[in-house]
């Protein structure tokens, strides 16, 4: 017989007692991995950096540390309000479907049984995103990469180009020399069944800031746009479809790729029908973060939710709360970048420089 999660909390009712009810409860998490490499030299992609002989001198030991402190990560998140760990992960800066295979091996998560989604994109680091999955919760049905096309030549009249700050990143925007496009991630869409009802999941990784936020704005815009054409399919075949996207933007909640192209609402009672809801934008006003730079802290990873999954009807699965896993192990507690959060360095291999975000789902189990 398989096992159904509960969760337990009181709700008031109008005689002013507190009634016991009992929900299922699934945690939706999304991480950037920051460079999960294997330690094979890829000659199709730029991965000469980590390799035994390049930069980061990255060897099997390396990479097998880095595997046990990311599940270690991937089984806690999520556990303050559920014991099991993520039924759904969304993933970024993996090298190749070999490293979530070597990942999910790992003897702190192997019981969870995760299948993998994933398909290489066009980013000619050779990272991409992918879905992780328990496979006894969800069952795919279908799944594709979307690709993000846009060409340098089209949006750079857009961009503001004063000079910037430019935000220090490995994730340089490749571009072609024969068309002027830009090489990043595609969008994966999943879609299937959590216990019997259909969720569609969306996962991002958007373009990034390299040559700075505002003069690299139109590409992230082009991506939450697509992220909305995305969406809109969907609805458009079935009005009520539930929708989840997620994933490291290389944006706040508060930027234009994502009020304005995506089209994003901060409070639940602005949401128009059909319109998403980002429960991280008041966590962003609050200061909280998912990555910092020059000791300031913004949420660029984010999981944003479509309007029928914030209804307030728990007969089937509806959005409960959010948050971020910023435990303490997961932070640098000395040197120049101390309270950031604990990277790979010269001397330790670290987590990632980005914390981890979540959400619950719920439903009343009569």
């Amino acid at each position: 017989m398989r096992l159904i999660l509960v969760l337990l909390f009181i709700v008031p009712v109008v005689n002013g007692f507190g009634q016991q009810k009992k929900y299922a409860i699934h945690t939706v998490a999304f991480y950037n991995f920051e460079n999960l490499f294997d330690t094979i030299n890829d000659p199709a992609t730029n991965d000469d950096e980590w390799t035994p002989k390049g930069a980061q001198h990255w060897t099997s030991k390396k990479y097998n540390q880095k595997l046990q402190n990311l599940s270690r990560v991937l089984l806690e998140i999520g556990s303050a309000e559920n014991t099991n760990s993520p039924t759904f992960i969304g993933c970024s800066e993996i090298e190749n479907r070999g490293v979530l295979e070597d990942l999910i091996k790992e003897s702190k998560i192997v019981n969870k049984e995760y299948g993998i989604i994933h398909f290489d994109s066009p980013d000619k680091r050779g990272i991409d995103v992918a879905l992780l999955y328990q496979k006894q919760y969800f069952r795919p049905t279908t799944y594709t990469n979307i690709p993000l096309i846009v060409y340098r030549k089209e949006v750079v009249k857009k961009a503001n180009t004063k000079l910037e700050v430019e935000e220090k990143t490995d994730d340089t925007l490749q571009i072609s020399n024969y068309n002027n496009r830009v090489f990043t991630r595609d969008q994966l869409l999943v879609t299937g069944f959590l216990d019997g009802e259909e969720i569609n999941i969306i996962v991002n990784h958007w373009p990034s800031r390299s040559g700075g936020e505002k003069k690299s704005s139109p590409f992230r815009e082009a991506a939450g746009a697509l992220n909305r054409k995305i969406i809109d399919s969907l609805q458009r075949i079935n009005p009520n479809a539930k929708v989840l996207t997620m994933g490291d933007l290389n944006d706040g909640p508060y930027n234009r790729s994502v009020k304005i192209a995506l089209g994003a609402k901060a409070n639940k009672a602005d949401v128009p029908p059909l319109g998403i809801y980002n429960p991280f934008e008041d966590m962003a006003k609050k200061g909280l973060g998912t990555i910092a730079f020059r000791d300031s802290w913004d949420i660029f990873d984010q999981i944003m939710v479509s309007q029928s999954l914030i209804q307030n009807n728990f007969s089937s699965f509806n959005y409960w709360k959010a948050g971020i896993y910023n435990k303490s192990f997961l932070i640098q507690t000395s040197g120049q970048y101390k309270g950031y959060p604990k990277r790979h360095s010269a001397t330790e291999v670290g987590f990632s420089d980005h914390f981890p975000v979540y959400i619950y789902l719920i439903k009343e189990v009569k």
